[in-house]
């Protein structure tokens, strides 16, 4: 049976609505991935946060009438609650409240399929419940004055907290150990593809990431019109002119109010991110909320500490769009479910790579085989066969002068 919900967010500042909205827009679409039906989302303006309930009393007494009419109990925060909000919610209201990390950890439960990523996600649940084991025994204190119960009950609750977070952390500790077993294996396999340049793909989640990767790859990467659709990254090889090759990575989606122990947790599968040399950020060029999503990239980025790698800004679906008269510098506009400019955006990529200067040579007659490799790695503008050698004059990379530097012409 599906569940119904109603989606709440408690906006502080109104100059900020619009962005509120956009992430009660995204929250719709993790309610959906998560099998939800959305009857209704509502925003409340306040000036601060109401430390027992979250929302307001009277928000939330107006709450239970509608989900009494499409009888369900169900209440969905965009924003995240403190076990104690939760409790009381549940205890005045009878309505079950859960917040927006819950969801997307469910999300992230429900599409976890290799092992990697179910110990991913145990270990994002595990973080998340730490905290939350706070008072979850206190009933077993307020029995202390019971009969019969005197002396033997009291500090219990307190005690089983302790003994619950040691239980969590051991639990912690052990998912850990098996993640980094798995890390080192997948690190000796990142360690083969060292000699390639690496390139991954970021953005926000469905802004395209798996269609450019299956089209430029020819891949079949799983792609769906669902939030996290898969948990696992993915890389294959492109071929670029004189049979240079790069790794393009694909990896997991961001959303907004990523949080912040689920990036933590999901640290080995962003590794490819953290040793790319360019990233392509992917972005939605026909959905309103681009900037707000842009915004929000970026701050993953630089959770993960790596904003400095070098980026191009991929505009993708802009056939759904009027193009751009003028395109920033390293930027490109491009569709990669009908593969428009991709030869475009691979030169793009090349140059970005690859940093070449034009450079004149000359060979004796008995280096013929540095002349192959020359013709081989650069592309050669003027070749000229004199009595005592060869004068070439070429545009090589800068990572393949090393093999010429001898018979560049003084």
């Amino acid at each position: 049976m599906i569940e119904k919900a109603v989606l709440v967010g408690v906006c502080l500042n109104k100059k900020n609505y619009a962005e509120k909205e956009a992430s009660i827009a995204e929250l719709v679409r993790l309610a959906e991935t998560a099998k939800v039906k959305v009857c209704t989302k509502l925003i409340q303006n306040r000036e601060k946060i109401d430390p027992k309930y979250f929302a307001g009393k009277g928000f939330l007494q107006k709450i239970k009438m509608i989900l009494q009419n499409i009888e369900s109990d169900l209440l969905i925060f965009d924003n995240d609650l403190t076990p104690s909000q939760v409790r009381n919610i549940e205890r005045d209201f009878k309505l079950k409240a859960i917040d927006r990390t819950e969801l997307i950890l469910n999300i992230f439960h429900q599409h976890a399929k290799t092992k990697e990523a179910k110990l991913q996600v145990r270990l994002a649940e595990l973080q998340y419940q730490l905290p939350r084991l706070k008072k979850l025994w206190s009933h077993l204190d307020r029995e202390k004055g019971t009969a019969g119960n005197v002396g033997t009950a009291r500090g219990m609750g307190e005690k089983q907290i302790e003994i619950d977070k040691r239980l969590v952390r051991r639990e912690i500790e052990k998912v850990k150990k098996e993640l980094e077993k798995i890390d080192k294996q997948t690190a000796t396999q990142r360690k083969q593809r060292k000699r390639f340049k690496k390139v991954c793909l970021v953005g926000y989640t469905n802004a395209g990431k798996s269609t450019l990767f299956n089209s430029l790859t020819n891949s079949d990467v799983l792609v769906e019109d669902k939030l996290f659709a898969t948990l696992d990254s993915t890389a294959a090889e492109i071929k670029f002119d004189k049979g240079r090759k790069l790794i393009l990575s694909d990896t997991i989606g961001f959303i907004s109010h990523l949080p912040h122990h689920l990036v933590a947790s999901f640290r080995a599968t962003l590794q490819d991110v953290i040793d790319a040399d360019l990233l392509l950020h992917i972005v939605d060029s026909a959905d309103e909320n681009q900037r707000f999503q842009i915004k929000e990239v970026k701050k993953v980025l630089k959770e993960i500490g790596i904003e400095a790698i070098p980026q191009i800004m991929v505009n993708n679906k802009s056939d759904l769009i009027d193009f751009p008269k003028k395109v920033a510098k390293n930027q490109i506009f491009i569709s990669a479910a009908k593969k428009i400019n991709l030869e475009n955006l691979k030169k793009l990529i090349d140059e970005n790579l690859h940093q070449a200067e034009e450079i004149e040579f000359f060979f004796d007659y008995s280096q013929q085989h540095l002349v192959n490799k020359l013709h081989k790695l650069a592309k050669v503008r003027q070749e000229n066969y004199r009595n005592d050698g060869i004068e070439i004059k070429a545009i090589v990379n800068q990572e393949d002068l090393r093999y010429f530097e001898s018979n560049k012409k003084k």
